[in-house]
């Protein structure tokens, strides 16, 4: 694995340990000579993941539509910045270049990423690794939606069982390189009792 999209939040949130978790992936990827693929900006856990990599001397792609670059503010000093014209264009972009996904927390657009790299897996576009970074509990609320969808007969249990769900980043990456078996159990979420 040699490169990671991570998708996250351009706002901080109000939980001080959101931004330790960006800091603390951040060192994980240089660790590993992960480099980042992100969305190319310098606020909230956006500019602070970017900031983690950079100052360690890894590698950070940043990728951001046009009419994105005021908004977002884009971060100055990335190893590179791809300026594409369309958020369809970003999202492809950042497939392209990335070996696996991680999303970290964040809003509307976080979810709309993810859930694109998920939808691609379902329907058997993309199989690279995808990960949720748990942070505080952050994504136990849609895992419980998940699981709430698969018992409704929305969605196959093999996709949600190729999910990795992890609150610390570490142990998020070494799930993302294991290979993931069709008798993976469920993501854990903390605090949950869960099936097999």
């Amino acid at each position: 694995m040699k490169t990671i999209a991570v998708y996250c939040g351009s706002s901080p949130g109000h939980n001080p340990l959101y931004g330790d978790a960006a800091q603390e992936l951040g060192r994980v990827l240089v660790r590993r000579e992960i480099a980042l693929v992100y969305g190319g900006g310098r606020l909230g856990l956006m500019g602070q993941i970017a900031d983690s990599v950079l100052f360690l001397g890894g590698r950070v792609i940043g990728v951001i539509p046009e009419s994105l670059k005021q908004k977002e503010i884009v971060h100055g000093k990335l190893t590179e910045l791809r300026v594409v014209k369309t958020m369809h264009e970003r999202k492809a972009v950042m497939a392209s270049l990335s070996d696996a996904f991680i999303a970290m927390p964040g809003g509307f657009g976080t979810l709309d990423e993810m859930m694109e790299m998920i939808t691609w897996t379902q329907l058997g576009l993309q199989a690279k690794p995808l990960g949720f970074l748990n942070t505080a509990g952050f994504y136990g609320p849609l895992f419980q939606f998940l699981r709430l969808a698969q018992t409704e007969g929305f969605i196959n249990a093999d996709v949600i069982r190729s999910l990795a769900l992890e609150e610390n980043p570490e142990k998020l990456l070494e799930s993302l390189s294991a290979p993931v078996l069709l008798s993976t159990p469920w993501p854990r979420i903390p605090g949950e009792e869960l099936r097999a």
